[in-house]
This record gives structure tokens, C-alpha cells and sequence, in this order.
């Protein structure tokens, strides 16, 4: 690896669809503070893409990890052990969202819509990428630390 690619406290940086990945993991919280900011229009907001509140509070649950992850990432440094689990704890949390959906998807008796099978599709491209990159795996790997 060239050393470029490790930040001041000599860790590898962190890709940009990383950060892709975790805007699409968190979207429920994103539009949650999209919400709260437009005031009036929040509640028609959160109705809009959530109809069905179990299915805003199961996206709030499922984003919760990848909000802390992102906290946690410029300071991954003073805590390698738990940056180390993030990697997995969001792995998880990509299974369950993207079986949810899958199941969602199964047995929905309307038709469905465009923007689900976009999110399914975007959930599975992020799962794969998470899975497949090596570049991604090395920057929880505690030995990947430029010495």
C-alpha cells in the first residue's frame, strides 16, 4: 500500500463507498433529522416514505449502527477493538435489512414499488461490496496500521 492512502494516525483511509454504504444504511435517520428540521412538513415527510410506523422504527434500529459507526470513525484510533466489531455488527445489520426487505418485497400483496426494489437492489450491491473488498476488510484490521 502506498502511504498515501493512511491517514495522520497511520491508519488506512477509509473508502468512499464506505461512507456510501453507511448514508444507505442510515437513511431512516438522515430523513428523521430531515424531518425534524423542516418543522411543518416533518410529519408528512416521515408519513411519506414510512406509511407504516414498525417499519420507520425497524429502520431507525437498523440505522442505529451505522449512525455510531459513522461517530465512531474519527476516532477509530483510541477505540480499535470496537471499530474492529463495527465491521461486523454492520455486516449483520446489512443481512437482517436486506432479508426484511426480501421478505417485504415476498409478501406484498400491492404493487410494488420502484423505490423498493432500487433500495433492495442498492442493499444488495452495498452487502456485496462489503463482502468482496479487501481495501474495505483491511481498514478494521488493527494490523493494518502504518508503523
Amino acid at each position: 500500500m502506498n502511504p498515501d492512502d493512511y491517514n495522520d494516525h497511520g491508519m488506512l483511509r477509509l473508502p468512499l463507498w464506505f461512507w456510501t454504504i453507511l448514508i444507505l444504511q442510515a437513511r431512516t435517520w438522515l430523513l428523521f433529522v430531515m424531518a425534524g428540521a423542516s418543522r411543518q412538513q416533518g410529519s408528512d415527510l416521515l408519513t411519506l416514505f414510512y406509511p407504516d410506523q414498525q417499519s420507520f422504527w425497524s429502520g431507525m434500529l437498523l440505522g442505529l449502527p451505522p449512525a455510531l459507526v459513522f461517530l465512531l470513525s474519527g476516532r477509530r484510533h483510541v477505540w480499535p477493538r470496537i471499530w474492529q466489531a463495527g465491521y461486523w455488527l454492520l455486516l449483520a445489520g446489512m443481512f437482517v435489512t436486506f432479508a426484511l426487505q426480501g421478505l417485504g418485497l415476498w409478501q406484498s400483496t400491492d404493487m410494488i414499488s420502484g423505490v423498493d426494489i432500487v433500495l433492495a437492489l442498492l442493499d444488495a450491491a452495498a452487502l456485496a461490496y462489503w463482502l468482496l473488498s479487501r481495501r474495505l476488510r483491511a481498514c478494521f484490521d488493527a494490523s493494518h496500521r502504518l508503523a
